[in-house]
């Protein structure tokens, strides 16, 4: 026979499941998730190229510049590449000692994994020393050359920035790099004192960095730089280290 509890106190277990249930709860109705995955992005440089006078008769391989031009060379006209710089030089220059490739920026600076894919390219299809790539821009492409470097410093040989500066905190990783820093001492663009920042921290993490400021020089420190065969040939002298 079974015993039957009190109306009352069946009204009391009711009220106080009720009052649990009315209760606020600490358990939140979201889940911590987590999303990794690759996607592919489309890129496209159209670019300068420039063999040396000899490279179809010989079987060896060739230093490579790659050269990153300046804000005002931007856009589609390729031939706004050639106002300055080894693209301007290598029409008149066969005998120019580097496969030179210089890539036009569509207006929106220089994409390091973009360069990078690019340089990957050119060295896949000709006929490249790696260990003798080298690096350099003006200006906008000086930034390029900084943010290029420090994202993938196993490629290059040596760099020469002009007219710019890197992030203080990323060159640490090319402390053991080549470096011929280029500026001008009136730059009303990019103040000298970036540059010096930057020859500063490499400095501190041990480079050797060679530092160049031409005292009457505004933004423009890319004439003199490049017309000055010095600047080659100490690129010539550079090898990257083999890992």
């Amino acid at each position: 026979m079974r015993s039957k509890l009190p109306h009352g106190l069946i009204v009391c277990f009711l009220l106080i499941a009720f009052s649990v249930l009315a209760q606020p709860t600490n358990i939140s109705l979201q889940q911590s998730k987590h999303f990794d995955t690759e996607i592919k992005v489309r890129i496209k440089y159209d670019y300068l190229l420039f063999l040396p006078e000899g490279y179809a008769k010989s079987h060896k391989r060739w230093p490579l510049m790659l050269f990153l031009h300046g804000a005002g060379e931007s856009g589609t006209n390729l031939l706004k590449i050639k106002k300055l710089g080894p693209p301007n030089l290598v029409d008149s220059r066969p005998d120019f000692p580097f496969i030179l490739v210089s890539p036009q920026s569509p207006g929106n600076g220089w994409n390091p994994d973009a360069l990078n894919a690019l340089l990957d390219d050119v060295i896949h299809n000709y006929r490249v020393d790696r260990y003798r790539v080298y690096l350099t821009g003006p200006s906008m492409g000086g930034t390029g050359t900084w943010t290029l470097a420090s994202a993938h410093p196993e490629k290059f040989a040596a760099i020469v920035p002009i007219s710019s500066g890197g992030e203080t905190g990323d060159v640490s990783k090319l402390a053991h790099m080549p470096i011929w820093v280029f500026h001008g001492a009136k730059d009303p663009t990019v103040k000298v004192a970036r540059a010096e920042a930057t020859v500063a921290a490499l400095r501190a993490a041990g480079s050797n960095v060679k530092f160049t400021v031409y005292p009457d020089a505004v933004h423009d420190a890319w004439t003199e730089t490049y017309n000055n065969p010095e600047v080659y040939r100490w690129l010539l002298e550079q090898k990257r280290r083999r890992y």
